[in-house]
């Protein structure tokens, strides 16, 4: 059995400010967890929850990953978009075309995401987190396809996708050219064993389907004082290995 996706985290200056913004757009609880601090529980099939980081470093670039939130009218769509201006989001223009038929805007701290139209195929049996898009390659969807046991549901022209048996999101991949790296990633990856397995076990495995090790200089093994491993998928996106949970 692979990992979890136990979250996607967020790097933030204010933890708790983005978590209200998010939980606001999203319609989910908030929780302050002793062991996973600010986070956001699914109201929905997502099967993963939000965890919100502290972090000084200041946003550089833009995200690789984003959320893709769906509509089911252009009435909707507006609404959404209303809602999430209210709560502290903006426009921005990362050089979509009107014809595309979304909106393109960042959270509070600059964070991409996007309300997708209504007739958007590709989406359409998704939630409300239609996808979350990433960049990134053929590769590296074939890897996490394998590290969570999600099957591919898209494989054309060098494009991938996945999406967990349980429904929930699709997680995807535009292919290359892959944009440049700026810093650390602001949105990464926790990913788990399930309760009965065993967190060195989980490591090897990804390490033999393509990823390393990061050195967060703490011990040089890669591990935190929490005992969560530092990885890089094959594109070298960053995420963690946390104990089975």
């Amino acid at each position: 059995m692979g990992c979890q996706l136990f979250a996607l985290c967020f790097d933030a200056s204010r933890p708790l400010g983005l978590a209200r913004f998010w939980s606001g757009v999203l319609g989910w609880e908030l929780v302050d967890h002793p062991q996973d601090g600010v986070a956001l529980l699914p109201s929905d099939d997502t099967g993963f929850r939000l965890r919100f980081l502290p972090s000084q470093e200041q946003k550089a670039g833009q995200n690789r990953m984003h959320f893709d939130l769906t509509s089911t009218s252009l009435e909707d769509q507006r609404q959404t978009v209303a809602r999430a201006l209210e709560l502290g989001a903006q426009h921005i223009d990362i050089g979509q075309l009107p014809e595309e038929g979304h909106v393109v805007l960042a959270d509070p701290e600059g964070n991409e995401f996007c309300v997708i139209g209504p007739d958007n195929k590709f989406l359409a049996d998704c939630g409300f987190i239609g996808a979350l898009a990433c960049d990134g390659s053929r590769d590296v969807g074939y890897f996490w396809s394998e590290a969570l046991g999600f099957p591919l549901v898209w494989d054309q022209d060098e494009e991938t996708a996945i999406r967990s048996p349980h429904g929930g999101p699709k997680i995807t991949w535009g292919g290359p050219p892959l944009m440049p790296k700026a810093g650390r990633d602001r949105l990464r990856f926790d990913v788990a064993p399930p309760v009965h397995g065993d967190q060195q076990v989980e490591v090897d495995r990804l390490l033999s389907l393509g990823a390393t090790r990061i050195d967060t200089g703490q011990d040089g093994t890669g591990q935190d004082g929490a005992g969560q491993v530092a990885m890089a998928d094959p594109d070298g996106n960053e995420f963690r290995v946390l104990t089975p949970r």
